[in-house]
This record gives structure tokens, sequence and C-alpha cells, in this order.
């Protein structure tokens, strides 16, 4: 079973408006990504897009070796803990609430990591074409409520 597919909006979202901050990829109330690391850009667990949010995080992604290797040698150490800016780093497995610009450059350079669309912001359709993301879409039964990953 495959994840339904992201449809396109014919005119782009607004990525401040109330539906990229409560609304998934399927315009359905938004999922948390990943409560217990504090994820998103105002660390609530969720990839809600905001005025506040100048990086767009709201693409909800389930890291990879290969994506935590190629932000690295971009200048993003997801890696390493910062407590005093309460991340607590990142390993293969964890979900987070990526840039889409990042997930785009991922894109390009053939890395991108799978994506959650209970739980990736509306508003990124204004930046990622949904036909991409529909090639990266975790199966939702892949994905426990809790945002974190089946070990």
């Amino acid at each position: 079973m495959s994840a339904e597919p992201i449809i396109q909006p014919i005119d782009p979202p607004d990525l401040y408006s109330s539906a990229a901050y409560e609304q998934n990829l399927y315009g359905r109330p938004l999922q948390a990504c990943s409560k217990d690391l504090h994820a998103g850009a105002d660390r609530s667990g969720y990839c809600r897009l905001s005025i506040a949010d100048l990086g767009v995080h709201g693409v909800c992604a389930q890291m990879t070796e290969a994506f935590l290797s190629y932000t690295l040698s971009q200048g993003n150490d997801l890696l390493t803990p910062r407590p005093d800016f309460r991340f607590p780093g990142l390993k293969p497995g964890d979900f987070w609430c990526v840039c889409a610009g990042r997930w785009q450059q991922a894109l390009d350079a053939g890395v991108a990591p799978p994506v959650n669309p209970e739980a990736t912001s509306y508003g990124v359709l204004a930046t990622l074409f949904a036909s991409d993301l529909n090639r990266h879409l975790i199966r939702p039964s892949r994905v426990p409520p809790s945002g974190e990953p089946k070990r």
C-alpha cells in the first residue's frame, strides 16, 4: 500500500496562511512530526509555518544517513546536539522538520529524505512540487502516532 498521492494546488498556498499553520499536505489537520525531539521552528513537535519561521521548516522528513551527511556538507550540522537551542542531534530514523529549500536541494542532489505527508505543512506546496513529494512519501502505516519511527 502506498501513501495517498498529494495533489498540486492550482494556486500556490500562502506560506503564512492558517492552512500553512494548521493543515497537512492533504488539507487535513497537521499531525505531530516529532514531539520527543522538539521538532519544528517553534519546537512544538509540529512542522507549522508562520511568519516567525523564515526558514520554512515545513517538511516532516525521516532522517537518513545520506541526508544527514549531505546537509552537514552544506554547513548545517544536524548530528551534533545543541542543548542551548533545545536541539538533541539527529540520527537516521528520527523525524525532523526540515526547510523546504534544503529538502529541494537534497532532492536535486539525489538524497532527499522520506516525507511524512500527515505531518508536513500544506504551505510547502508554495515552493515544492507535489510530484516530487509523491516520490518520497512514507506510507502512513510506517509512521506511529507519536511521530517516532517504528524500531
